[in-house]
């Protein structure tokens, strides 16, 4: 192993530019050696969740030491140093082999010399003491591990962890009185803190029976449930109270008495309605009937509601403290109230823990027996191999890096595996089918509204989309990208398939769409889709709005019709000038109009025939140039950093995703390559050849309309300088001229 400190000058890093910014390459030993030193502002990002994240969970768990739910670049190089020391050839993580072989151990160092033997430890415990590397699946179960051990050296121990039935029966105790702790191989057990909390509430218990007073031992002694009886008579007081009460008011004034006994209009309210004795209505009513001094009967004479109560306190705590009688008088009522005062005052005292249930029994036996100290000594016992279970730890942290770490650093250092033929990057959830593409950049979104506000700025088409799955609860939402094609027909409720990295599918719909352009080919012909959706949506809007009009003047003219007034005025008369002046406005736009065509059509048939698709290509390009160029300023502007941010990652450079790469990540439906295609579709429509006769007919009217005009044809000669020089020097006034002489006559022959 070559130590850090060691690294010579001339071992050069080696960068690739990828996606627009430059990426350090890992491909050796002395790359990972190196990587603590090399300037964090050349990483690719510095920070990721352990959510979301298509990674083993276990091996997030273990880099994400300070358990925060991130991985930081300082995690990620204690990680590389630790595994760099335990390893005699660093380059061996490059493979990510999912075994690790026994072999590649760093005897030469003593933590390596530790986890070696830790490693053979763990082969010998599952019957392979002949193995020479350890696999994931040897350490998937730690149960096959420690099976044929008592203690794992976590600190818990199992009911297995005792030898003898009570010492067994007192850990369940405890886990039964204060809850359990999982042990590392999975099974419920106790810890020293669970211990020392039963304990102290055993104690505690203990202490509060044993400090009663003497009014409360002789409570205890006489009635065998105290706290039932002590509750019922809580329970009691307040209706016996009542009872003497009402008693002593009808001794004091006699003609009270007849008041406070139920009046006569309350049982005539009670005979109209079905009674029985849990209802609240007789529940009001007094104990007994109201007179002079009158005792309080025990069987007979009772309110139904509260009857059995009476009895039952009379059997609990009447009998055993007065004897057998059926009539408690006020004077026996207060000498009960005294004698249970002291032991409810007692009985307030009682802490409130979770050992009560067990029984005082059971608590006087398990503190009288010095259990606290059992239970302690086999803590002890487990802690003492806690040195052999953190390194059993360290091997599991080893084996997961010796797979997992090369693979997080070329999605955390760099994005090797985002930029690559195959584009699989850790944060790639899977691939949404949708609208005859697959998008292969799709990533899980928490909160649709705050990831939109950042991942808008990447520039890219996104799709936020819900995906479910029948006979499953759990729903997820994804970004997808669409970075070919066209957005003609993405929409917010559209419906595709997405297929995680597990291979999964799940139903797909879209619940939010950033826009952005896709192509430049949808760029080019965006003007024309636009100029044509808006005559459509017009004439739409204008045929409703006819179609509205003609049904109300329909109606309006039958009700009309039906409600004619005979004597009602006739319609004004037509007025010719309005009317002859509207055709006349009419036909003065109509004939701008038809100059302004005319205009352009002659200077396009003045141009020779090779120019005229020329002109036609330049006059689309000027149409479709704006927004080709700007189409092509925001493709290049599409960042992958906004979209990752907005997930919680802390990307470190700008990740563009120019054209040729964003036609990776979205595939476009097409035929394979050797497909046979059969052109005559036995539902198509019927080619009519009206339209040919139509255009025949453009064609024919535009070439006589050239002709006529000199613009086709041959080419009419130029008039010569002698002929028109004469009518350019015409005078300017007409003289009559002067008789010509006459021609002499010929002599004769």
């Amino acid at each position: 192993m070559t130590p850090i400190s060691s690294l010579t000058v001339s071992e050069k890093w080696r960068f690739a530019r990828l996606g627009g910014f430059d990426q350090v390459e890992l491909t050796r030993g002395s790359d990972l050696l190196a990587l603590p030193a090399l300037d964090q502002k050349l990483w690719a990002a510095l920070s990721c969740p352990t959510q979301g994240l298509f990674f083993d969970k276990q091996t997030l768990a273990l880099l994400d030491t300070d358990n925060d739910g991130r991985i930081r670049a300082n995690e990620v190089i204690e990680a590389l140093r630790w595994v760099s020391k335990v390893l005699k050839n660093p380059a061996d993580l490059i493979q990510t082999n999912s075994s690790l072989p026994l072999a590649a151990i760093n005897d030469a160092d003593e933590e390596g010399r530790q986890l070696l033997a830790s490693a053979r430890e763990i082969l010998k415990n599952l019957g392979k003491a002949d193995a020479t590397e350890l696999t994931t699946d040897d350490l998937a179960d730690m149960t096959k591990i420690f099976a044929d051990t008592r203690f794992n050296g976590d600190g818990i121990i199992p009911v297995k962890a005792a030898t003898d039935d009570a010492g067994q029966q007192a850990i369940q105790d405890v886990i039964t009185c204060c809850g359990e702790v999982e042990d590392r191989c999975g099974e419920p057990g106790i810890n020293l803190e669970k211990i020392e909390q039963f304990f102290k509430d055993a104690n505690a218990y203990f202490d509060w029976w044993q400090h009663s007073d003497n009014e409360a031992v002789q409570i205890r002694s006489k009635i065998a449930d105290t706290e039932t009886a002590a509750a019922l008579l809580a329970q009691l007081s307040p209706k016996i109270d009542d009872f003497y009460t009402r008693c002593q008011l009808a001794a004091f004034d006699a003609g009270a008495a007849t008041l406070l006994n139920p009046a006569d209009s309350l049982y005539e309210q009670l005979a109209g309605i079905d009674v029985s004795a849990a209802s609240q209505e007789v529940a009001k009513l007094p104990l007994a009937a109201i007179a002079s001094g009158s005792d309080l009967p025990l069987s007979t004479g009772l309110n139904p509601a509260w009857r059995d109560a009476v009895i039952q306190l009379k059997t609990l705590v009447l009998v055993p403290l007065l004897g057998e009688t059926d009539k408690l008088s006020f004077a026996q009522w207060q000498n009960v109230i005294g004698q249970f005062a002291d032991y409810q005052a007692w009985l307030q005292q009682k802490p409130a823990n979770s050992v009560e249930g067990l029984g005082l029994e059971r608590i006087k036996t398990l503190l009288q027996n010095n259990t606290e100290t059992t239970l302690n000594g086999l803590i002890s016992e487990d802690l003492a191999l806690e040195p052999h279970a953190h390194a059993i730890d360290s091997v599991v942290r080893l084996l997961h890096y010796y797979r997992d770490l090369y693979t997080l650093l070329n999605n955390f250092v760099s994005f090797r595996d985002f930029y690559s033929a195959e584009p699989h990057g850790i944060f790639q959830a899977g691939t949404l089918y949708l609208d005859g593409r697959s998008c292969q950049l799709c990533v899980k979104v928490e909160n649709v509204d705050n990831h939109a506000k950042l991942a808008e700025l990447s520039k890219m088409f996104l799709a936020y989309c819900e995906c479910r799955r029948q006979g499953s609860n759990e729903t997820f939402t994804i970004a997808a990208a669409f970075t070919g094609g066209d957005s003609d027909n993405l929409r917010v409720g559209r419906n595709g398939v997405f297929y995680d990295r597990s291979g999964l599918d799940w139903d797909a719909t879209i619940v939010k769409i950033i826009e952005n352009p896709i192509s430049i080919k949808e760029a080019f012909w965006s003007p024309y889709k636009r100029v044509a959706r808006m005559i459509n949506e017009q004439l739409e809007k204008s045929a409703s709005a006819r179609d509205k009009a003609a049904q109300a003047n329909t109606f309006k003219g039958v009700s009309e019709a039906g409600a004619a007034d005979p004597a009602k005025a006739p319609p004004a008369p037509f007025d010719v000038a309005k009317f002859a002046g509207i055709f006349a406005a009419i036909g003065l736009a109509i004939g701008a109009i038809g100059t302004a065509l005319a205009a352009v059509l002659g200077s396009f048939m003045s141009l020779a025939w090779w120019q005229m698709p020329l002109a036609l290509i330049g006059i689309m390009l000027i149409i479709s140039c704006p927004s080709m160029f700007i189409a092509y300023l925001k493709l290049r502007q599409r960042n992958l950093a906004p979209v990752l941010d907005a997930c919680g990652w802390a990307v470190n450079a700008k990740a563009y995703i120019n054209i040729p790469f964003g036609k990776l990540l979205t595939g476009v439906a097409k035929l394979p390559q050797d497909a046979e295609r059969r052109m005559v579709d036995p539902f198509g429509e019927k080619k009519s050849p009206w339209k040919s006769y139509l255009l025949l007919l453009i064609l024919i009217a535009s070439a006589a309309y050239a002709w006529h005009n000199g613009y086709i044809g041959p080419k009419q000669p130029e008039p010569t300088a002698d002929v028109a020089a004469p009518a350019a020097a015409a005078p300017a006034k007409t003289e009559t001229p002067a008789a010509a002489p006459a021609k002499p006559a010929e002599p004769a022959k």
